[in-house]
């Protein structure tokens, strides 16, 4: 094993590198930092026809609690460069780099386009994944390529932004191309702008509030990039979306149901609902396409699991509906069982099916089917 160019390592816990704090051992785990490495990796694996498993920070997954029986794959190269191109920066990030560096660095250089996205938890490489997104800004609107090696054939490829099929928290990579690529980086076209992107209600009100107060300046002057990166991060602590180790509510895989994108008739149907149990107003946000975005968090709230709401060990944090903790030793099955008591609650009350965010790593087809969700089992590569 010395004589392999990546670290291989036997029988390794994934509950600790996870935010969650959940599930099983790797039995096996290769840490590699360059993309000869990753193509030596997949082949350790498929001559021993073993199923690979990619993880980064651990932030946006839940592992069962027998773990993984095959190859878990950590890249760990953080490099970050900046290039000047006319009105436009060029930002090259490898996946090992935590997200949130990366956007603490283009701040500070005075580059706008990430900003809002301050303060989320995980690695650079499961941006475009999951096309991270929050407070109006999402990485696909930056986003210019993708870095991959190809599973089956160990080959380097750089993909277009517009090859990787975007959608709201979606990507090619999490659907079609599941299981087909390892990421290993990320290019952005960055602006020169000195202020940050005011698109979202919560951050929009709170720069009003500082210029009611008289701290914000001008009421038509536009807050600067480090300010709305300072407020993103403000108003994330107070829904404890900040991983800090003093936070009860830290032990969670952040938002465990995406926001449902649903039609007007249902987002209607769901409003007659709510009316009639007279309940606050369902907050709904029409899309461009037509369609209707509802808020998950309240549509939880409004089923009857206020924040704070446990179940033994597990429960709901009690600053946002949306994130399922762990209150202290808890087991995946705990987490399933919560999560799909709630989805159907609210899914026998609204009649809108909520979809679950996080990853799902070494689960069963019984756990598939529990929660609609394509896991990533033990198959083989």
């Amino acid at each position: 094993m010395s004589k392999l160019p990546f670290i291989l390592e036997q029988d390794v816990p994934l509950a600790r590198l996870t935010t969650l704090g959940v599930g099983g051992p790797a039995r096996y785990m290769a840490r590699v930092d360059d993309e000869a490495a990753v193509g030596a990796a997949l082949a350790w694996a498929q001559a021993r026809q073993l199923a690979v498993h990619i993880i980064g920070g651990g932030s946006n997954l839940l592992v069962a609690d027998s773990g993984v029986d095959g190859l878990v794959l950590r890249y760990e190269r953080a490099s970050l460069a900046f290039e000047r191109d006319g009105e436009t920066t060029r930002v090259t990030a490898a996946a090992g780099l935590s997200w949130d560096a990366l956007v603490e660095r283009a701040v500070m250089a005075g580059l706008a386009g990430i900003e809002c996205l301050s303060g989320i938890p995980g690695d650079v490489g499961a941006a475009p994944i999951q096309n991270i997104g929050a407070y109006g800004q999402e990485v696909a609107e930056t986003l210019t390529a993708v870095s991959v090696v190809e599973r089956s054939t160990g080959k380097h490829l750089r993909l277009a932004a517009d090859e990787c099929g975007f959608g709201y928290r979606t990507s090619l990579f999490k659907t079609r191309w599941r299981d087909r690529h390892v990421v290993i980086g990320i290019e952005l076209a960055l602006g020169s702008e000195t202020h940050g992107s005011l698109r979202y209600r919560d951050l929009i009100e709170r720069f009003a509030r500082d210029v009611a107060r008289g701290g914000g300046g001008q009421a038509d002057a536009a807050p600067t990039l480090a300010a709305v990166r300072d407020a993103v991060l403000e108003i994330r602590r107070q829904k404890s979306m900040v991983l800090s180790p003093e936070d009860p509510n830290r032990r969670s895989a952040g938002s465990f149901f995406t926001n449902p994108v649903v039609t007007v008739q249902a987002a209607d149907a769901a409003d007659e609902v709510s009316a009639a149990g007279k309940v606050a107003a369902m907050p709904r946000f029409p899309l461009e396409d037509g369609r209707v975005k509802l808020s998950a968090g309240w549509l939880i709230e409004a089923a009857g699991f206020p924040r704070g709401t446990t179940r033994g060990r597990v429960g709901l944090s009690s600053r946002h509906a949306l994130a399922l903790i762990n209150r202290g030793d808890a087991s995946a099955a705990e987490v399933v069982s919560f999560a799909s008591e709630i989805r159907a609650r609210v899914r026998d009350r609204f009649g809108v099916t909520l979809v679950p965010e996080p990853a799902f790593l070494g689960f069963d087809e019984e756990a598939e089917q529990v929660l609609d969700v394509d896991v990533a089992s033990n198959r083989r590569a």
